[in-house]
């Protein structure tokens, strides 16, 4: 079976649920890599089997491909230089807000918008990134829109953009890389709505069978503790789905 994977490094903790994943299916995985924003038409016309790359279960994915059950939970928050006016201002919070609920949602999101007036924010072209902040933060902020993860992280530790917005494991992510000592978490982190039910492998609509070993396997991992050891090791933090 072939997996997609857009981020290019040999190891961290999708890469290591893949292997555990497929060990546990009884099957031969191969990992490539793909463009994250052609990643879904690239499943859909037979390219490879599965992707695995943080990939938000939305509604409007849901359109277009399955999912497995969720293997991480997902909320999105921000990073900036620790130094920033934004960090001053918008100080990391270990609350995790529900933009399905309107009213916590709206009040969370004004402060979020006065912190960010008229800052560059840099999203993902192709991710849900893009989609939070065009409909929550549009007119407040300059959006810079990035084909990968690494040129987005690279222009935010080289202060060629003042903020980037993803999903809280990818941010703390972007801590350790080089570079990264300087960039810290900003605001609370947004959970529900446009930015979907947590992570899970896409899989073509009528790949039943794999869907149900997926979901098999992914159910297994959560259980003996295999998804919160793998995610703690790379993130620091559990994203085991409640």
């Amino acid at each position: 079976m072939e997996l997609h994977q857009a981020r290019r490094q040999p190891g961290g903790f999708e890469i290591d649920l893949a292997h555990d994943l497929c060990k546990r299916m009884g099957v031969t995985c191969t990992i490539t890599a793909q463009a994250f924003d052609s990643m879904i038409p690239a499943l859909n016309a037979g390219k490879f089997d599965a992707i695995i790359d943080d990939v938000a279960i939305t509604p409007k994915r849901k359109e277009a491909i399955a999912f497995s059950v969720p293997y991480a939970s997902l909320c999105y928050t921000f990073a900036t230089a620790k130094n920033s006016d934004i960090a001053k201002s918008l100080p990391a919070e270990d609350k995790v807000i529900s933009l399905d609920d309107g009213a916590a949602s709206s009040e969370a999101m004004k402060r979020v918008a006065a912190a960010l007036k008229d800052k560059t924010i840099g999203t993902l072209s192709a991710g849900t990134s893009v989609t939070f902040v065009n409909t929550y933060l549009k007119d407040a902020v300059q959006v810079r829109q990035y084909k990968t993860p690494e040129a987005r992280d690279l222009d935010l530790v080289s202060d060629r953009v003042d903020v980037i917005v993803g999903s809280k494991d990818a941010m703390l992510g972007v801590i350790k890389k080089q570079g990264g000592a300087n960039i810290a978490l900003s605001g609370p982190c947004f959970q529900g709505g446009v930015v979907g039910e947590g992570s899970g492998v896409g899989l073509r609509k009528g790949d039943t069978e794999l869907k149900a070993m997926f979901d098999k396997a992914i159910k297994e991992a959560q259980a003996d503790g295999t998804i919160k050891k793998l995610s703690e090791a790379t993130f620091g933090m559990d994203v085991t789905p409640l």
